[in-house]
């Protein structure tokens, strides 16, 4: 008879962070619960207890690979974007609709966490990505207006709103229709109606 192989604390926290995340694709964070998430990956509930003292614990450890995984795809997305203009904001824009596509559990649970106490630390992972968001896209922002196809006196700081706003009206309208698939099919859209409205007239 075979022995189980036994994961590492590392790989069974990973498991349990994805699986949260699935389970998330269709329920309120308020609702899933250890027990759900332990039956996603066949184990006992205390064998999550094991790993994560609390389901609090759980959503933080999401939320933390959350913040990890997206800022790091944005910055790649900027970085490996061709030198033309706004090439890497439509990269940062695609690769943002991409990763929810791919983990359409996520913006249920950064709306979820947005709601709880302003001490709560996973509402400061989450304040923590937007901070980070925003200061990539001041960075892009900026080099457009030295490139010239952003006049110098646009308000950055609003145009990195509404960059974020957009992708958030989108994710909402998508969740609500119950087609998470098709936001990339608008995505492009939306993106040519943002650089239109920045672009600085000739």
């Amino acid at each position: 008879m075979l022995t189980p192989t036994r994961l590492s604390t590392e790989q069974r926290q990973a498991d349990i962070v994805a699986a949260a995340l699935l389970l998330a694709r269709d329920s309120s964070p308020a609702l899933i619960t250890t027990s759900d998430i332990a039956a996603a990956i066949g184990v006992t509930q205390g064998a999550v207890f094991k790993h994560f003292p609390t389901k609090d614990a759980i959503w933080l450890a999401c939320m933390a690979w959350i913040r990890a995984r997206l800022t790091s795809s944005l910055e790649a997305a900027a970085t490996a974007a061709a030198d033309a203009p706004f090439a890497a904001l439509a990269a940062v824009f695609e690769a943002h609709v991409g990763f929810i596509v791919a983990h359409p559990g996520v913006p249920r649970l950064i709306f979820h966490e947005l709601q709880g106490s302003a001490d709560a630390a996973t509402k400061r992972e989450v304040q923590g990505l937007l901070r980070a968001y925003r200061k990539l896209l001041r960075r892009l922002l900026d080099a457009e207006v030295a490139r010239g196809t952003i006049d110098p006196d646009a308000d950055l700081d609003a145009a990195a709103t509404l960059f974020v706003g957009i992708v958030q009206g989108l994710v909402m309208q998508s969740m609500a229709s119950a087609s998470v698939a098709g936001m990339k099919e608008r995505a492009a859209a939306l993106f040519a109606i943002y650089e239109r409205g920045l672009r600085r007239a000739p």
